[in-house]
Protein backbone atom coordinates (compact mmCIF):
# COMPACT_ATOMS: atom_id res chain seq x y z
CA UNK A 1 0.00 0.00 0.00
CA UNK A 2 2.87 2.20 1.15
CA UNK A 3 4.83 1.36 -2.24
CA UNK A 4 1.51 2.32 -4.43
CA UNK A 5 0.81 5.63 -2.56
CA UNK A 6 4.53 6.28 -3.52
CA UNK A 7 4.32 5.64 -6.48
CA UNK A 8 1.45 7.86 -7.27
CA UNK A 9 3.12 10.77 -5.06
CA UNK A 10 6.02 10.50 -7.46
CA UNK A 11 3.66 10.33 -10.79
CA UNK A 12 1.92 13.39 -9.43
CA UNK A 13 5.35 14.99 -9.03
CA UNK A 14 6.44 14.30 -12.19
CA UNK A 15 3.49 14.98 -14.05
CA UNK A 16 3.98 18.61 -12.11
CA UNK A 17 7.47 19.28 -13.12
CA UNK A 18 6.70 18.14 -16.62
CA UNK A 19 4.29 20.94 -16.63
CA UNK A 20 6.70 23.67 -15.93
CA UNK A 21 9.68 22.84 -17.53
CA UNK A 22 7.38 22.00 -21.39
CA UNK A 23 5.75 24.54 -22.03
CA UNK A 24 2.03 23.67 -23.36
CA UNK A 25 1.63 20.60 -21.67
CA UNK A 26 -1.85 22.28 -20.46
CA UNK A 27 -2.74 23.78 -22.99
CA UNK A 28 -5.81 23.05 -24.85
CA UNK A 29 -5.33 21.21 -28.11
CA UNK A 30 -5.16 23.61 -31.00
CA UNK A 31 -5.42 26.88 -29.06
CA UNK A 32 -2.44 29.45 -28.65
CA UNK A 33 -2.08 31.22 -25.79
CA UNK A 34 -1.70 34.81 -25.40
CA UNK A 35 -0.30 36.16 -21.85
CA UNK A 36 -0.86 39.59 -19.90
CA UNK A 37 1.23 40.31 -17.15
CA UNK A 38 0.44 44.29 -15.72
CA UNK A 39 -1.41 46.67 -13.37
CA UNK A 40 -4.74 45.05 -12.80
CA UNK A 41 -5.52 46.87 -9.45
CA UNK A 42 -4.48 49.87 -7.35
CA UNK A 43 -4.50 53.55 -9.00
CA UNK A 44 -3.19 51.89 -12.38
CA UNK A 45 -5.09 49.41 -12.54
CA UNK A 46 -7.64 50.38 -15.14
CA UNK A 47 -4.72 51.32 -17.38
CA UNK A 48 -4.16 47.84 -17.53
CA UNK A 49 -7.64 46.92 -17.73
CA UNK A 50 -7.90 48.69 -21.03
CA UNK A 51 -5.19 47.26 -22.48
CA UNK A 52 -6.55 43.63 -21.72
CA UNK A 53 -9.80 44.81 -23.30
CA UNK A 54 -7.96 45.35 -26.60
CA UNK A 55 -6.30 42.16 -26.55
CA UNK A 56 -9.80 40.44 -25.40
CA UNK A 57 -11.62 42.19 -28.19
CA UNK A 58 -9.11 40.74 -30.62
CA UNK A 59 -9.25 37.87 -29.67
CA UNK A 60 -12.85 37.39 -29.81
CA UNK A 61 -12.89 38.87 -33.67
CA UNK A 62 -10.34 36.72 -34.79
CA UNK A 63 -12.06 33.45 -32.99
CA UNK A 64 -15.45 34.30 -33.90
CA UNK A 65 -13.29 34.39 -37.61
CA UNK A 66 -12.19 30.62 -37.16
CA UNK A 67 -9.19 31.39 -35.78
CA UNK A 68 -5.96 31.08 -37.87
CA UNK A 69 -5.05 28.33 -40.19
CA UNK A 70 -1.44 26.73 -39.83
CA UNK A 71 0.25 23.54 -41.60
CA UNK A 72 -3.56 22.49 -42.28
CA UNK A 73 -4.73 22.79 -38.67
CA UNK A 74 -7.17 25.56 -37.23
CA UNK A 75 -5.82 27.23 -34.25
CA UNK A 76 -8.34 29.27 -31.59
CA UNK A 77 -6.66 32.03 -29.08
CA UNK A 78 -6.99 32.06 -25.25
CA UNK A 79 -5.49 35.16 -23.05
CA UNK A 80 -4.35 34.65 -19.59
CA UNK A 81 -3.57 37.57 -17.17
CA UNK A 82 -1.98 38.22 -14.21
CA UNK A 83 -1.36 41.04 -12.33
CA UNK A 84 1.94 42.23 -11.15
CA UNK A 85 1.54 45.57 -9.46
CA UNK A 86 4.05 47.10 -11.36
CA UNK A 87 6.77 44.63 -9.65
CA UNK A 88 9.52 44.15 -11.55
CA UNK A 89 9.88 40.83 -9.51
CA UNK A 90 6.33 39.98 -9.76
CA UNK A 91 6.28 40.50 -13.72
CA UNK A 92 9.12 38.25 -14.46
CA UNK A 93 7.39 35.37 -12.39
CA UNK A 94 4.30 35.76 -13.69
CA UNK A 95 6.01 35.80 -17.78
CA UNK A 96 7.63 32.48 -16.50
CA UNK A 97 4.70 31.34 -15.30
CA UNK A 98 2.50 32.26 -18.42
CA UNK A 99 5.64 30.60 -19.97
CA UNK A 100 6.35 27.45 -18.58
CA UNK A 101 2.44 26.41 -17.41
CA UNK A 102 0.41 27.94 -18.97
CA UNK A 103 2.13 28.15 -22.42
CA UNK A 104 1.97 31.39 -23.67
CA UNK A 105 3.72 31.97 -26.87
CA UNK A 106 3.26 35.97 -26.37
CA UNK A 107 2.96 38.08 -23.78
CA UNK A 108 1.92 41.33 -23.23
CA UNK A 109 3.12 43.87 -20.74
CA UNK A 110 2.20 48.08 -20.86
CA UNK A 111 5.00 49.32 -18.50
CA UNK A 112 8.28 49.66 -19.14
CA UNK A 113 9.35 49.29 -15.70
CA UNK A 114 8.58 46.00 -16.05
CA UNK A 115 9.14 45.04 -19.61
CA UNK A 116 12.95 45.89 -19.04
CA UNK A 117 13.68 43.23 -16.88
CA UNK A 118 11.08 40.80 -18.46
CA UNK A 119 13.76 41.49 -21.79
CA UNK A 120 16.31 39.81 -19.50
CA UNK A 121 14.23 35.85 -19.60
CA UNK A 122 12.24 35.98 -23.28
CA UNK A 123 15.29 34.47 -24.61
CA UNK A 124 15.81 31.62 -22.50
CA UNK A 125 16.21 28.53 -24.42
CA UNK A 126 13.60 26.04 -24.47
CA UNK A 127 11.43 29.30 -22.74
CA UNK A 128 11.48 31.96 -25.45
CA UNK A 129 8.46 34.30 -25.83
CA UNK A 130 7.82 37.40 -28.00
CA UNK A 131 7.38 40.05 -25.39
CA UNK A 132 4.34 42.46 -26.79
CA UNK A 133 5.58 45.86 -25.59
CA UNK A 134 3.19 48.74 -24.87
CA UNK A 135 5.35 51.31 -24.26
CA UNK A 136 6.63 54.55 -26.09
CA UNK A 137 10.12 54.56 -24.30
CA UNK A 138 12.55 54.68 -27.35
CA UNK A 139 15.40 53.41 -24.69
CA UNK A 140 13.42 49.56 -25.42
CA UNK A 141 14.23 49.58 -29.18
CA UNK A 142 17.95 50.49 -28.22
CA UNK A 143 18.26 47.17 -26.10
CA UNK A 144 17.96 45.30 -29.48
CA UNK A 145 16.20 42.08 -28.28
CA UNK A 146 15.30 40.00 -31.10
CA UNK A 147 12.07 38.68 -29.50
CA UNK A 148 10.27 41.84 -28.48
CA UNK A 149 8.02 43.68 -29.83
CA UNK A 150 6.74 47.74 -29.79
CA UNK A 151 3.23 48.44 -30.24
CA UNK A 152 2.92 51.94 -30.43
CA UNK A 153 5.27 54.97 -31.97
CA UNK A 154 7.86 56.09 -29.71
CA UNK A 155 7.12 59.01 -27.84
CA UNK A 156 10.48 61.33 -29.34
CA UNK A 157 7.78 62.04 -31.81
CA UNK A 158 4.71 63.78 -29.98
CA UNK A 159 7.76 65.69 -27.87
CA UNK A 160 8.91 66.89 -31.26
CA UNK A 161 4.99 68.18 -31.91
CA UNK A 162 4.37 69.56 -28.84
CA UNK A 163 7.49 71.57 -28.78
CA UNK A 164 6.37 72.89 -31.90
CA UNK A 165 2.82 73.56 -30.73
CA UNK A 166 4.42 75.09 -27.59
CA UNK A 167 6.95 77.82 -28.62
CA UNK A 168 4.37 78.57 -31.66
CA UNK A 169 1.64 79.42 -28.67
CA UNK A 170 4.52 81.80 -26.95
CA UNK A 171 5.20 79.63 -24.44
CA UNK A 172 8.81 80.08 -22.85
CA UNK A 173 8.39 78.60 -19.50
CA UNK A 174 7.47 74.91 -18.30
CA UNK A 175 7.56 73.07 -15.10
CA UNK A 176 7.27 68.69 -14.93
CA UNK A 177 5.24 67.20 -12.78
CA UNK A 178 5.38 64.10 -14.24
CA UNK A 179 5.24 60.08 -13.49
CA UNK A 180 7.58 58.34 -11.69
CA UNK A 181 9.64 55.52 -13.10
CA UNK A 182 11.84 54.72 -16.13
CA UNK A 183 9.46 56.06 -18.61
CA UNK A 184 8.45 59.25 -16.58
CA UNK A 185 12.76 59.67 -16.08
CA UNK A 186 12.67 59.28 -20.13
CA UNK A 187 9.81 61.52 -20.96
CA UNK A 188 10.95 64.43 -18.66
CA UNK A 189 14.84 63.84 -19.71
CA UNK A 190 14.33 64.11 -23.98
CA UNK A 191 11.16 67.15 -23.06
CA UNK A 192 13.82 69.21 -21.51
CA UNK A 193 16.48 68.52 -23.77
CA UNK A 194 14.62 69.27 -27.11
CA UNK A 195 12.66 72.30 -24.88
CA UNK A 196 16.08 74.16 -23.82
CA UNK A 197 18.06 73.72 -26.95
CA UNK A 198 15.10 75.19 -28.61
CA UNK A 199 15.96 78.02 -26.02
CA UNK A 200 13.00 77.64 -23.57
CA UNK A 201 13.22 76.84 -19.76
CA UNK A 202 12.54 74.47 -17.09
CA UNK A 203 11.41 76.10 -14.17
CA UNK A 204 10.76 73.12 -12.36
CA UNK A 205 11.04 69.20 -12.12
CA UNK A 206 8.84 67.69 -9.58
CA UNK A 207 7.98 63.81 -10.48
CA UNK A 208 5.23 62.44 -8.25
CA UNK A 209 3.97 58.51 -8.29
CA UNK A 210 0.70 58.42 -10.55
CA UNK A 211 0.30 54.56 -9.78
CA UNK A 212 0.13 55.30 -5.87
CA UNK A 213 -0.49 59.07 -4.93
CA UNK A 214 -4.25 60.86 -5.41
CA UNK A 215 -2.75 63.88 -3.85
CA UNK A 216 -0.41 66.09 -5.72
CA UNK A 217 -0.63 69.28 -4.25
CA UNK A 218 3.15 69.48 -2.82
CA UNK A 219 4.60 68.58 -6.16
CA UNK A 220 2.07 71.51 -7.92
CA UNK A 221 2.02 73.70 -5.80
CA UNK A 222 6.41 73.86 -5.65
CA UNK A 223 5.92 73.86 -9.69
CA UNK A 224 3.31 76.43 -9.62
CA UNK A 225 5.92 78.93 -7.56
CA UNK A 226 8.06 78.83 -9.76
CA UNK A 227 5.71 80.92 -12.20
CA UNK A 228 5.43 78.09 -15.11
CA UNK A 229 3.40 79.41 -18.25
CA UNK A 230 2.54 75.70 -19.00
CA UNK A 231 2.68 72.03 -17.06
CA UNK A 232 4.24 68.98 -18.62
CA UNK A 233 2.17 66.41 -16.77
CA UNK A 234 1.43 62.34 -16.92
CA UNK A 235 1.16 59.49 -16.33
CA UNK A 236 -1.89 56.89 -16.82
CA UNK A 237 -5.07 59.04 -17.72
CA UNK A 238 -7.05 58.54 -14.04
CA UNK A 239 -4.79 60.00 -11.90
CA UNK A 240 -3.57 62.66 -14.56
CA UNK A 241 -6.98 64.12 -14.67
CA UNK A 242 -6.74 64.37 -10.71
CA UNK A 243 -3.71 66.83 -11.63
CA UNK A 244 -5.19 68.95 -13.94
CA UNK A 245 -8.42 69.21 -11.48
CA UNK A 246 -5.86 69.87 -8.21
CA UNK A 247 -3.86 72.86 -10.69
CA UNK A 248 -6.72 74.33 -11.06
CA UNK A 249 -7.87 74.38 -8.39
CA UNK A 250 -4.31 76.30 -6.90
CA UNK A 251 -5.01 78.86 -9.58
CA UNK A 252 -3.21 77.50 -12.36
CA UNK A 253 -4.78 79.39 -15.69
CA UNK A 254 -1.87 78.00 -18.05
CA UNK A 255 -1.48 75.04 -20.55
CA UNK A 256 -1.08 71.67 -19.98
CA UNK A 257 1.03 68.97 -21.99
CA UNK A 258 -0.04 65.64 -21.49
CA UNK A 259 3.01 62.59 -21.91
CA UNK A 260 1.64 59.82 -24.32
CA UNK A 261 0.10 57.69 -21.71
CA UNK A 262 -2.43 60.00 -20.55
CA UNK A 263 -5.23 60.68 -22.74
CA UNK A 264 -6.88 63.84 -23.05
CA UNK A 265 -9.91 62.37 -24.80
CA UNK A 266 -10.76 60.11 -21.95
CA UNK A 267 -9.91 62.62 -19.14
CA UNK A 268 -12.38 65.00 -20.91
CA UNK A 269 -15.11 62.59 -20.91
CA UNK A 270 -13.89 60.07 -17.35
CA UNK A 271 -12.62 63.00 -15.33
CA UNK A 272 -14.74 66.08 -16.06
CA UNK A 273 -17.79 64.80 -18.06
CA UNK A 274 -17.47 66.22 -21.22
CA UNK A 275 -16.53 69.79 -19.68
CA UNK A 276 -13.51 71.00 -20.92
CA UNK A 277 -13.85 74.18 -19.11
CA UNK A 278 -10.56 73.04 -16.80
CA UNK A 279 -8.93 71.86 -20.26
CA UNK A 280 -8.19 74.80 -22.14
CA UNK A 281 -4.64 74.91 -23.71
CA UNK A 282 -4.40 71.48 -23.21
CA UNK A 283 -2.04 68.93 -26.33
CA UNK A 284 -2.17 65.72 -26.21
CA UNK A 285 -2.06 62.52 -28.36
CA UNK A 286 -5.75 62.17 -30.21
CA UNK A 287 -8.32 61.16 -28.75
CA UNK A 288 -9.87 57.66 -29.80
CA UNK A 289 -12.78 58.75 -31.74
CA UNK A 290 -9.87 60.78 -34.31
CA UNK A 291 -7.38 58.32 -34.46
CA UNK A 292 -8.80 56.81 -37.52
CA UNK A 293 -12.01 57.31 -39.98
CA UNK A 294 -15.48 57.70 -38.12
CA UNK A 295 -17.09 54.24 -39.55
CA UNK A 296 -14.15 52.31 -38.52
CA UNK A 297 -13.45 54.01 -35.23
CA UNK A 298 -17.04 55.09 -33.89
CA UNK A 299 -18.35 51.02 -34.64
CA UNK A 300 -15.25 49.94 -32.14
CA UNK A 301 -15.84 52.82 -29.49
CA UNK A 302 -19.93 51.64 -29.50
CA UNK A 303 -18.89 48.09 -28.85
CA UNK A 304 -16.19 49.07 -26.27
CA UNK A 305 -18.49 51.25 -24.42
CA UNK A 306 -21.80 48.41 -24.59
CA UNK A 307 -19.42 45.41 -23.37
CA UNK A 308 -17.28 47.03 -21.10
CA UNK A 309 -18.99 50.51 -19.32
CA UNK A 310 -15.90 52.21 -20.93
CA UNK A 311 -14.81 55.28 -22.47
CA UNK A 312 -12.07 53.69 -25.66
CA UNK A 313 -8.71 54.62 -25.21
CA UNK A 314 -5.90 54.18 -27.81
CA UNK A 315 -4.91 51.66 -25.50
CA UNK A 316 -8.28 49.55 -26.33
CA UNK A 317 -7.22 50.45 -29.92
CA UNK A 318 -3.80 49.44 -30.07
CA UNK A 319 -4.15 46.08 -28.56
CA UNK A 320 -6.46 45.23 -30.59
CA UNK A 321 -4.41 45.88 -33.51
CA UNK A 322 -1.23 44.36 -32.28
CA UNK A 323 -3.37 40.81 -31.29
CA UNK A 324 -4.61 41.08 -35.51
CA UNK A 325 -0.84 41.65 -36.27
CA UNK A 326 0.14 38.80 -34.19
CA UNK A 327 -2.01 36.10 -35.56
CA UNK A 328 -1.22 36.97 -38.85
CA UNK A 329 2.41 36.88 -38.60
CA UNK A 330 1.78 33.01 -37.03
CA UNK A 331 -0.01 32.47 -39.90
CA UNK A 332 2.35 33.57 -42.43
CA UNK A 333 4.93 32.06 -40.43
CA UNK A 334 3.67 28.96 -40.62
CA UNK A 335 4.20 27.66 -36.71
CA UNK A 336 2.49 29.00 -33.33
CA UNK A 337 5.60 27.92 -31.41
CA UNK A 338 8.43 29.56 -33.57
CA UNK A 339 9.26 32.42 -31.73
CA UNK A 340 11.81 33.81 -34.44
CA UNK A 341 9.80 32.76 -37.08
CA UNK A 342 6.76 34.12 -35.85
CA UNK A 343 8.89 37.76 -35.45
CA UNK A 344 10.58 37.83 -38.55
CA UNK A 345 6.84 37.18 -40.29
CA UNK A 346 5.80 40.38 -39.12
CA UNK A 347 7.67 41.86 -41.84
CA UNK A 348 5.70 40.08 -44.22
CA UNK A 349 2.19 40.76 -43.49
CA UNK A 350 1.37 44.02 -44.78
CA UNK A 351 -0.18 46.16 -46.10
CA UNK A 352 -3.40 44.74 -43.86
CA UNK A 353 -6.71 46.11 -44.01
CA UNK A 354 -7.29 49.11 -41.91
CA UNK A 355 -10.70 47.74 -41.44
CA UNK A 356 -8.88 44.53 -39.52
CA UNK A 357 -6.31 46.49 -37.91
CA UNK A 358 -8.19 49.76 -37.33
CA UNK A 359 -5.31 52.24 -37.31
CA UNK A 360 -2.59 52.41 -40.06
CA UNK A 361 0.02 50.26 -39.55
CA UNK A 362 2.61 49.99 -41.87
CA UNK A 363 5.74 47.93 -41.10
CA UNK A 364 8.45 47.08 -38.16
CA UNK A 365 11.64 48.26 -37.68
CA UNK A 366 13.43 45.92 -35.62
CA UNK A 367 11.96 46.10 -32.14
CA UNK A 368 9.08 49.15 -33.19
CA UNK A 369 6.15 49.00 -35.05
CA UNK A 370 5.58 51.66 -37.73
CA UNK A 371 2.15 53.48 -37.05
CA UNK A 372 2.13 57.10 -37.00
CA UNK A 373 1.68 59.61 -33.62
CA UNK A 374 -2.03 61.27 -34.05
CA UNK A 375 -1.85 64.61 -31.87
CA UNK A 376 -4.68 66.97 -30.93
CA UNK A 377 -5.24 70.20 -28.56
CA UNK A 378 -8.24 72.03 -27.03
CA UNK A 379 -8.79 75.52 -27.43
CA UNK A 380 -11.30 77.67 -26.89
CA UNK A 381 -13.52 74.93 -25.73
CA UNK A 382 -13.22 72.51 -28.29
CA UNK A 383 -11.16 69.64 -29.87
CA UNK A 384 -8.74 70.59 -32.93
CA UNK A 385 -8.17 68.76 -36.19
CA UNK A 386 -5.51 66.17 -35.60
CA UNK A 387 -1.95 66.73 -36.73
CA UNK A 388 -0.63 63.58 -38.05
CA UNK A 389 3.15 63.19 -37.68
CA UNK A 390 4.96 60.33 -39.63
CA UNK A 391 8.41 59.37 -37.99
CA UNK A 392 10.03 56.98 -39.90
CA UNK A 393 10.56 58.86 -43.44
CA UNK A 394 13.73 60.79 -44.85
CA UNK A 395 12.33 62.19 -48.03
CA UNK A 396 9.37 63.44 -49.46
CA UNK A 397 9.01 60.18 -51.86
CA UNK A 398 8.64 58.52 -48.72
CA UNK A 399 6.77 60.80 -46.79
CA UNK A 400 3.98 60.79 -49.56
CA UNK A 401 3.99 57.15 -50.04
CA UNK A 402 3.28 56.60 -46.02
CA UNK A 403 0.37 59.42 -46.27
CA UNK A 404 -1.00 57.36 -49.58
CA UNK A 405 -1.97 54.53 -47.35
CA UNK A 406 -3.95 56.42 -44.45
CA UNK A 407 -7.50 57.33 -44.97
CA UNK A 408 -8.08 61.19 -45.68
CA UNK A 409 -10.26 62.44 -42.40
CA UNK A 410 -9.20 66.07 -42.47
CA UNK A 411 -5.83 65.78 -40.65
CA UNK A 412 -2.85 67.71 -41.40
CA UNK A 413 0.21 65.48 -42.05
CA UNK A 414 4.00 66.33 -41.32
CA UNK A 415 6.91 64.66 -41.52
CA UNK A 416 8.93 64.30 -38.38
CA UNK A 417 11.98 62.26 -39.52
CA UNK A 418 13.05 61.25 -35.92
CA UNK A 419 17.37 60.10 -35.19
CA UNK A 420 17.66 56.81 -34.94
CA UNK A 421 14.63 56.00 -36.60
CA UNK A 422 14.26 58.08 -40.05
CA UNK A 423 15.28 55.77 -42.58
Amino acid sequence: MKTLKHLSFTLIAGLLVLGFLCPNVYAKKNTVVIGFTGPLSGPAAQYGRDNVAGLEMGIQDINKAGGIKVDGKSYMFELKTYDDHIDPTAAVNNARRLRSRDGAIAIFNPIFNTLAPMMQVNQQKGSEFLLMAYTSTPKIDQMKNPNTISIPPPFSAPVMAFTKYAWEKGWRKGAMVCTLGAYGDAWRKVFSAVWTAKGGQITADKPANYYTETDFSAQLSAALATKPEFLLIGGPSDPTGLVIEQARNLGFKGGFILIDQAKMGYISQVGFNGDLSKMNNVIGVARTVDLGPAEIMQPFIDRYKKDYGRVATSENVLNYSAMQMLAAAMEKAGTVTDVKAIKAAFSNIFPMDIKKILVSYQGIQETRMVVPTSIQTIENGAFSKTVVNIWWTKSDADFQKAISVIPDTGSTFVNVPLKGYAQ
